[in-house]
């Protein structure tokens, strides 16, 4: 998993910042500074458009007014920036509010109730069909991208850390790891100043903590099930072949070496052979993924075996928004061995959903 922040989704962090909170003087810079960072003509007005649904549309048109002075500014030097791609049209039989719906479903894992939109039915309506369906169904900007425009946006708002600890829990559900969310404080706190930057980090610790709270819950509930071996220990001892967090709890060390692995959300361990023996996996509980090079990415789930056949280039982990544990049994054989390669890249990972 990315731990951290490309050079344009640093860019999208102080343009969202200086819209929400009505700074157009620095917003100028920023706005100049994302356009030499490769973010498009089109990718910044798509960042402009979204943020009149979270800081209204007076910040969104002063930000739009403040876009096209700069536009006419760098043209006037010769400055000619890429417009980039425009939004794809809605698909053929679909209408906003059924692919709002969807789409918010997928946004937050879950699908979207509660009194509030049991009280007022027509914002419920207008976030499905108009936000989550006519703007996040814009294919201009991933949804991780809108997701940090959100983050910083509510960020520099007073009074809307609800919000603002929503969107977080969302961008981590569609990829955004803790570190880049870090980076993001870090940022608002260069940009924007102490006062902004440390509430938005009093409320990322607090999501962060729920959310280590709720999946350490699942896995100890597996447990006491019966359907998944205790953690163990952090695998240090493997560390180094591995990116992100995992654990080892060794089963059987004597004539069938036997290992319970557990990786935290992202985890997964590098390419890598068994010569002569290969292994089979025991998915335990979880969502995880294996691949052998060359071939497509296969989705695991607790009941899943995978049997790997010697000298077969391959990897496994977790997926982007779930622990995964898995029995790892290595097949005895003389003079058997692993060899570990390169990292899983970060963009390959990034492509499974």
């Amino acid at each position: 998993m990315q731990n951290h922040l490309n050079a344009k989704q640093r860019a999208i962090i102080p343009i969202a910042a200086f819209t929400a909170n009505g700074d157009l003087s620095r917003l100028k810079t920023a706005l100049s500074e994302g356009l030499d960072a490769g973010l498009t003509v089109n990718e910044i007005k798509e960042i402009l458009v979204q943020l009149y649904a979270y800081a209204g549309f007076p910040r969104s048109l002063n930000g739009i007014g403040t876009f096209m002075a700069v536009m006419d500014e760098r043209g006037k030097k010769g400055i000619k920036d890429e417009m980039g791609k425009e939004a794809s049209p809605m698909p053929t039989g679909k209408n906003s509010l059924e692919s709002g719906t969807k789409n918010q479903t997928k946004l937050v894992g879950q699908p979207v109730t509660g009194p509030l939109y049991d009280f007022a039915p027509a914002f419920d309506r207008f976030l499905k069909a108009h936000l989550f369906g006519d703007i996040f169904q814009r294919d201009v900007l991933n949804w991780q991208d809108r997701e940090l425009a959100t983050v910083a946006a509510l960020a520099s708002i007073e009074g809307v850390d609800p919000q603002l600890q929503g969107h977080m829990v969302i961008g981590m559900h569609n990829g955004l790891t803790p570190g880049q969310l870090r980076e993001l404080v870090n940022l608002l706190r260069i940009k924007c100043g102490g006062k902004v930057a440390d509430n938005a980090e009093v409320v990322l610790d607090q999501v962060l903590k729920n959310s280590k709270e709720k999946n350490m819950g699942q896995i100890h509930d597996d447990a006491a099930s019966g359907g998944v071996f205790p953690r163990g220990n952090l695998n240090e001892a493997y560390a180094r072949y591995f990116t992100g967090t995992s654990y080892l709890n060794m089963l059987s060390t004597e004539r069938v070496v036997i290992g319970n692995v557990t990786f935290e959300p992202g985890c997964r361990n590098f390419w890598h052979i068994h010569h002569k023996g290969g292994q089979i996996l025991l998915v335990t509980g979880g969502r995880g993924w294996y691949q052998e090079w060359g071939k497509p990415a296969r989705e695991l789930h607790a009941g899943d075996v995978v049997n790997i056949a010697p000298e077969t280039k391959h990897w496994h982990g977790a997926a982007k928004d779930s622990w995964f544990s898995h029995v790892a049994v290595e097949v005895p054989a003389e003079g058997g061995s692993s060899e570990w390669l390169e990292p899983v890249s970060d963009e390959e990972y990034q492509q499974l959903p």
